[in-house]
């Protein structure tokens, strides 16, 4: 019977875990630079970006677009750090594909960045943004 008990232990504490890692594999979190402020990045600490020529729930960033400003998509987003899941969600882009959007507005990662908390979009073009959610959408 202790066997068993302990068996039965170890199989919900490794359940436990796999949960907090899959969890973990779908946060959005905030992430701070100086002279930048607060900005959105993914689990890994990769930047999301926004692009000023999208509207709430289109993405205008299309074929070309995309070598340089990836989508990114996960099914389930886990808001940590005061961000709320409600502010997210899914958009289908104009060639099918799925898209997380915040507020909306689809995100992207920038090509540029190869390190978590590179932000080299940052203004790129005049058009490409992180997102402080706390100014955003901006006036």
């Amino acid at each position: 019977m202790k066997k068993i008990m302990i068996s039965l232990l170890a199989i919900g504490f490794g359940a436990f875990i796999v949960t907090a890692v899959s969890a973990d594999h779908h946060a959005v979190k905030l992430s701070m630079k100086e002279g930048m402020g607060s900005y959105l990045t993914d689990a890994k600490g990769m930047t999301l970006y926004w692009f000023t020529k999208d509207t709430q729930g289109m993405s205008n960033c299309n074929e070309g677009c995309l070598d340089k400003w990836p989508i990114y998509y996960n099914e389930t987003i886990a808001a940590t750090g005061g961000l709320n899941s409600s502010d997210f969600s899914t958009i289908t882009r104009a060639d099918g594909k799925k898209q997380t959007a915040f507020r909306g507005w689809p995100l992207y990662y920038f090509v540029m960045d190869k390190a978590a908390g590179d932000t080299t979009g940052q203004g790129v073009r005049e058009v490409w943004y992180v997102i402080d959610p706390a100014n955003f959408p901006p006036k």
